[in-house]
């Protein structure tokens, strides 16, 4: 879209404000309003200054100042705001106006960029899955002399005794029972087909909701694939509407992949593919799965870096709650078509040529999809230009349920990083794919795995209340 379609926009909407974003290291969006009477042709070419040095993992305050270039491309209408809003997703330049090379959408947007430049494809789609929660109550605390966290949810397993409903209508959903039942069991049907339709209404192309496999109000929408950078667009306004329509209907949404103990947690799976000049790369009938040497190795270089892979698309200490085996995490590093235990899944039900892609579902939604896709994509590039064959490496196929196979017959197969720190120490180990084309840039990853070891370390040194439960008495 031009700067003179958005500035129609703005007057043919009656937009009152336009909100300027930009997102930080951790993936959260950030956020400045004009009035619209004040933004001109010129603000899209100027942008909008900002304090870099007051968001965590950004520049420090001697070398602050910052500006944000708008992408006409990214608009769309806030459903929330009392007074009619443009969004605008904003790229970070330095006052010099070069690009700053800390900046998750820019990286997204050199991933792309650099695709094109090594003759392998043109174009690279992504479709992200991401489950998420909706909670009646959420509380917590941490502090010097106490810690806990309390959740809630009318569908809970545990509320089946509950007297406060004015008698219990019953209907929970059972730990591991929550896949597609409908109401009354499924309480909220109406709430995500209201997400979906101010997602519908923002841009996205919405493909189905379903309530997941959790109790206490799991869910999930998809929302259609798209280039690397849309994707990740959609999915930060894919995260905004959910979580702001939850407020609307008095509830609350996370995307933290392990909220509850002893049940399923939230996972982001992503599928992938990459075209050339509108052909698809990645499908050759007959072969297994109808896949070509192509896809093959791309899958080759997501599983072969996966370790380091995990530490920009696991990124919490939460996330490895999630990576543990019994609770459909996908821990185990290899491919398989249509086995939902492999790291890397095929989809193979309904799949047209141009439909055929690969599914990597260890992430998880704590992820900043920029950095997630972009070091996806580079890990599979890389798989390509080197010829990383997974079934020579032992990744696989392995069509068979994984968690079921005894011991002996498990040891060969690697899995995942069993901490954030040992996915943190394998990014140090295992970083050269990520420096392909300039994508990200050796000081981008320093700054990062530091970010996070003081994320780990703030976690490690708190006493847990399980702690009590083991050692109080000795």
């Amino acid at each position: 879209m031009s700067v003179e379609k958005v500035l129609k926009l703005i007057k043919d909407e009656g937009i009152q404000w336009v909100d300027f974003r930009f997102v930080d290291l951790s993936g959260r969006a950030h956020h400045i309003s004009l009035p619209a009477t004040e933004v001109e042709e010129s603000t899209f070419e100027i942008g909008v200054a900002f304090d870099g040095s007051s968001i965590p993992g950004f520049k420090g305050i001697e070398e602050s100042d910052m500006v944000m270039l708008p992408d006409t491309e990214s608009v769309y209408i806030d459903p929330f705001t009392a007074h009619p809003t443009l969004i605008v997703m904003c790229n970070i330049h330095t006052p010099e106006g070069e690009r700053y090379d800390r900046d998750p959408r820019g990286i997204a947007q050199k991933a792309e960029e650099y695709l094109q430049t090594t003759g392998i494809g043109s174009d690279a789609y992504f479709a992200p899955e991401s489950e998420f929660f909706i909670f009646d109550d959420v509380r917590y605390e941490s502090g010097q002399k106490s810690s806990f966290y309390s959740v809630d949810s009318e569908e809970a397993a545990w509320n089946t005794g509950r007297e406060e409903e004015g008698g219990n209508l019953g209907f929970k959903v059972r730990n591991k029972g929550g896949y597609v039942p409908v109401a009354p069991t499924d309480t909220q049907q109406d709430i995500r087909s209201q997400m979906c339709n101010y997602m519908q209404e923002a841009g996205l192309r919405i493909e189905r909701h379903h309530h997941e496999v959790a109790t206490a109000g799991q869910g999930e929408i998809n929302f259609r694939f798209s280039s690397l950078t849309e994707t990740a667009d959609n999915l930060m306004k894919y995260k905004y509407i959910i979580q702001n329509t939850a407020r609307q209907y008095g509830k609350v949404a996370t995307f933290m992949p392990k909220p509850l103990f002893g049940d399923n947690g939230s996972g982001m799976h992503v599928h992938q593919s990459i075209f050339k000049d509108g052909e698809p790369l990645f499908y050759e009938k007959g072969n297994y799965a109808n896949l070509s040497e192509t896809a093959m190795y791309y899958i080759g270089g997501i599983l072969y870096h996966a370790p380091a892979l995990i530490a920009i698309t696991n990124p919490s200490t939460n996330s490895f709650k999630r990576l543990v085996p019994g609770y459909e995490a996908p821990v185990n590093l290899v491919f398989s078509k249509g086995n939902r235990s492999a790291a890397v899944r095929i989809p193979v039900a309904a799949v047209t040529p141009k439909g055929c892609r690969i599914e990597f579902r260890t992430p998880d939604s704590t992820a900043n999809p920029y950095l997630a896709f972009a070091a996806m994509l580079l890990a599979g590039l890389d798989g390509i230009k080197n010829k990383i064959d997974p079934r020579a490496l032992g990744y696989g196929p392995l069509d068979t349920n994984i968690y079921e196979l005894a011991d002996e017959e498990k040891k060969n197969i690697r899995s995942v990083p069993g901490s954030l720190d040992e996915a943190l120490d394998a990014l140090e180990a295992d970083f050269e794919f990520l420096l392909a084309g300039d994508v990200f840039s050796k000081d981008f990853i320093d700054n990062y795995i530091a970010f996070k070891r003081d994320e780990a370390k703030q976690v490690s040194i708190r006493v847990h209340p399980h702690e009590y439960s083991l050692y109080f008495d000795l």
